[in-house]
């Protein structure tokens, strides 16, 4: 495991979701980059169930339960600007039995699929990100694997996503400030994964009123 930078990609100006996947995946093949097989991130939201709230208009808390290919054994349970608990597979059992404290939220299932590339020591994923049958945007998972400490190899990141993604690169993960020089693992990956899910549900949530 190394430090991942992970971001969203805009749809190209005239193309669909996956004609823009396709035209980045072609960049990928054309630098070198090797597939490597298939990916999958997905997140379920659930809320503080209304019985455990107090009577003093308490708003309820989020937490994000959330499932990565490349970790098949765990789960990842996030709350918002909170800690992540790190758990087993086992964890999607027991949130049934936690039914009266947290319920899942109404069509809150969004994940994002598609390919692994290797490049030298980067690995990335492109993933066209759904919400139930509609495709509604695209990651970009980016890891350099040699390194876990995102101070130091934040440069060579940033000029590797040059390299492909031109002026839509993005900034430094908000996650990397948080860490400074602390080893870099996967929860801080799934917090990424969690903020960028949030950010296209909010589009999508734009894109309806403006309707």
């Amino acid at each position: 495991m190394g430090v991942t930078c992970v971001s969203q990609m805009p749809v190209a100006e005239g193309k669909s979701v996956q004609q823009t996947v396709e035209l980045l995946t072609r960049k990928l093949e054309m630098l070198g980059a090797e597939k490597q097989g298939t990916f999958c991130v997905d997140c379920e939201t659930y809320h503080t169930a209304a019985s455990t709230l107090g009577s003093q208009g308490q708003t309820g808390k989020l937490m994000y339960v959330m499932h990565n290919s490349e970790y098949p054994l765990s789960c990842f349970a996030l709350f918002e600007n909170g800690p992540c608990l790190i758990a087993d597979t086992n964890f999607d059992v027991l949130m049934v039995k936690l039914k009266g404290f947290f319920q899942s939220a109404k069509a809150s299932k969004i994940e994002t699929r598609g390919t692994r590339y290797q490049y030298c020591d980067f690995l990335v994923k492109v993933g066209t990100v759904t919400m139930g049958p509609s495709a509604r945007g695209i990651s970009v998972e980016v890891e350099y694997g040699p390194c876990v400490v995102a101070s130091d190899c934040w440069s060579l990141l940033l000029e590797f996503l040059q390299s492909f993604l031109g002026s839509h690169t993005p900034g430094a993960p908000a996650v990397f400030g948080n860490r400074h020089d602390a080893v870099y693992g996967p929860a801080d990956t799934m917090v990424q994964y969690m903020e960028l899910f949030n950010k296209i549900r909010k589009q999508q949530q734009a894109a309806a009123f403006m309707e």
